[in-house]
């Protein structure tokens, strides 16, 4: 298998190793590949990449939620449903006038007040 990264085109370096008497050997520094499954055309694919280029992709995942897959189990029922929405548009089965509409139903000051208050009633049930 080569030694090359897919997504940024990293290949080996070559050079030499140079000994405390000075001798010098040919040596080549290898790419730090490591395997990640990514999505690739709208499928989950197990790919080789460099530890650089897996960092790129995880930062621009969480600027952009689109992207970003994980969902915390603790999210309120509407984050989730604007998250699934944001999925479907992913996949091209939604408009973004939908997606919008989603987001704004999670961030008005009533889903926040209602979101709060449920949570007072889940810990006054725990207790």
């Amino acid at each position: 298998m080569a030694r090359v990264c897919p997504v940024t085109g990293k290949k080996p370096m070559y050079g030499n190793s140079v000994s405390h008497s000075f001798r010098h050997t040919r040596r080549r520094w290898n790419v730090n590949l490591q395997t990640a499954t990514i999505m690739v055309d709208g499928k989950m694919k197990r790919v080789r990449i460099s530890t650089s280029a897996l960092r790129n992709l995880r930062k621009t995942a969480k600027a952009n939620p689109v992207v970003a897959k994980p969902v915390d189990e603790k999210v309120k029922e509407k984050k989730v449903e604007a998250t699934e929405v944001k999925k479907e548009a992913a996949e091209g089965k939604v408009k973004e006038k939908e997606i919008e509409a989603a987001e704004e139903k999670t961030d008005t000051p009533e889903a926040k007040e209602e979101a709060a208050t449920e949570e007072k009633v889940e810990t006054e049930k725990a207790e």
